[in-house]
């Protein structure tokens, strides 16, 4: 995570996995840190890809999936 901005480190984030995952291995993890949000694959645990989110934008997202926006 280089270059990031101090507002989306999430390096110190404290994860959790959903309960709604199952054991087979396809789960997404969410972290939160002072003042972001991260999401990320909990098979990578810590040595992938995170994606960072500001709390307002992930505030957003829970919102719209609360509202059925990304229904199909």
């Amino acid at each position: 995570m280089t270059h990031l901005s101090p507002d989306l480190d999430v390096r110190r984030a404290r994860w959790r996995k959903s309960v709604r995952s199952g054991t087979n291995g396809n789960c997404v993890e969410v972290g939160t840190a002072r003042a972001a949000i991260g999401v990320r694959d909990t098979k990578d645990d810590g040595r992938g890809h995170v994606l960072a989110f500001t709390r307002p934008a992930w505030s957003a997202f829970l919102d719209g999936c609360k509202a059925g926006e990304f229904d199909r």
